[in-house]
């Protein structure tokens, strides 16, 4: 079994910082049961619930303001770009973003790394350079790098991590070094829940003179993001990691590396002039939004955005610290279990294996007791690899969960083992 680490297992006592089922009754999917019993969603790193203030944001604008945005001077489609506008405006706010021009609507995270792969990469790159990437990147924080290395003659390196699921300071600082054109990391393991130390990888990848990406898709929902306070050059989220629709997401980035990039996609609205000879391009962020956005995408993750702001996002990273001792505390009775991810600092993720059952086997029954979790390699081989395990059984947080969640998930566990074992 696996003891909490120290910063988890010496996590404040105090009250709690959000009341979980306030928060619970917000999110109308969560009131359903499953097999006759209560819903334990657990999932939340795969994708959040919706609150009934992002369902309603959505169908308003459906309703009663749909147009498409920047094309008309009639009213409807002077709200909606109204609506898109304002929307972008607020997502600048919730990544502590200078300059809402940055703010690129994108179908998610995995489109935003690719944009910056592709656009910046292959403008950028070349033989004897390098990309660095963490060892427990998401697949769609590996592979658009490879396929960028691939076309430029770049190579990629990867910075290694302890046992504990840690990138060392050694690693760092050796191999983030004069090569090193751009650096792209997680924010926070999807696979481990560690967090990882952005502002000192950025800044050593400044002292070189390359750039930094950071991939936020489990950040957001987990902790307040301060995009200037960390200096990166690159930021991106995914909606429906954080509360929002499916299929929208941001890519944030420096106004003056984005206008030096050229355009991925071509189409609508990212041009300022076309004609046979030559077209000419519009400024960021227009540059990067070829065709109709997802407008009602936009409407909505920003409604989430606003959402977790009206809750806090201290008081939302202070619950899920408490929330994830507990998880830690209570899954440690249970014998043969194994956490993997034990980083000082973590967030949101309880990730294990447990000796003699496959994860898929337990998923299945856990199930059938209303508890969703998420089982196999959750687009992170190279993790499973490094702990050498094929796959895991992983409970993800959200804001509406609970100590009473996390108790339903160990008496179901130990449910389970009762019956594979």
């Amino acid at each position: 079994m696996s003891a909490a680490p120290d910063t988890l297992a010496n996590a404040p006592s105090e009250a709690p910082a959000l009341d979980g089922e306030a928060v619970r009754a917000d999110f109308p999917n969560l009131s359903e049961e499953v097999h006759g019993k209560r819903l334990v969603y657990l999932d939340s790193g795969a994708s959040a619930h919706k609150p009934r203030v992002v369902l309603e944001a959505m169908e308003r604008f459906y309703t009663r303001d749909y147009s498409n945005v920047h094309r008309g001077v009639h009213v409807l489609s002077q709200r909606a770009t109204a609506a898109f506008e304002a929307a972008r405006a607020t997502m600048a706010r919730f990544l502590g973003a200078p300059d809402e021009r940055g703010v690129i609507f994108t179908r998610g995270t995995t489109e935003g790394i690719n944009l910056v792969a592709q656009s910046w990469g292959r403008a950028n790159l070349g033989p004897g350079d390098e990309v660095v990437i963490s060892e427990m990147e998401h697949h769609s924080g590996i592979v658009p790098w490879q396929l960028a290395c691939e076309a430029t003659g770049a190579r990629l390196v990867v910075l290694r991590m302890d046992e504990r699921g840690v990138l060392p300071e050694a690693e760092i600082t050796s191999k983030i070094g004069p090569k090193t054109r751009i650096v792209s990391v997680t924010h926070i393991s999807n696979a481990l829940g560690t967090v990882n130390p952005v502002a000192r990888i950025v800044a050593q990848a400044h002292a070189h003179g390359a750039l930094v990406l950071v991939d936020g898709a489990q950040a957001a929902p987990h902790l307040p993001i301060d995009v200037a306070a960390l200096g990166c050059d690159f930021y991106v989220v995914s909606g429906h990691k954080m509360y929002g629709p499916t299929g929208i997401g941001v890519l944030w980035g420096r106004y003056e590396v984005l206008a030096a990039m050229p355009p991925w996609h071509g189409g609508g609205d990212m041009i300022k002039r076309v004609t046979f000879e030559e077209t000419t391009y519009a400024e960021p962020p227009a540059r990067f939004e070829a065709g109709t956005p997802h407008i009602a995408g936009a409407i909505g993750m920003a409604a989430a955005a606003d959402y977790l702001m009206a809750l806090g996002l201290e008081r939302v990273e202070a619950w899920d610290r408490e929330l994830l001792a507990y998880g830690h505390a209570v899954l440690a009775e249970i014998p043969g279990l194994r956490i993997i991810g034990n980083a000082p600092e973590k967030a949101g993720i309880l990730s294990f294996v447990i000796d003699g059952v496959h994860p898929h086997d337990l998923g299945t029954l856990l199930d059938m007791d209303g508890v969703a979790v998420r089982v196999g390699h959750h687009c992170a081989q190279p993790v499973m690899d490094r702990f050498g395990v094929s796959a895991t059984t992983r409970a993800s947080l959200g804001v509406y969960n609970t100590r009473e969640d996390l108790d339903r998930l160990a008496s179901a566990i130990k449910k389970a083992l009762s019956l594979l074992l």
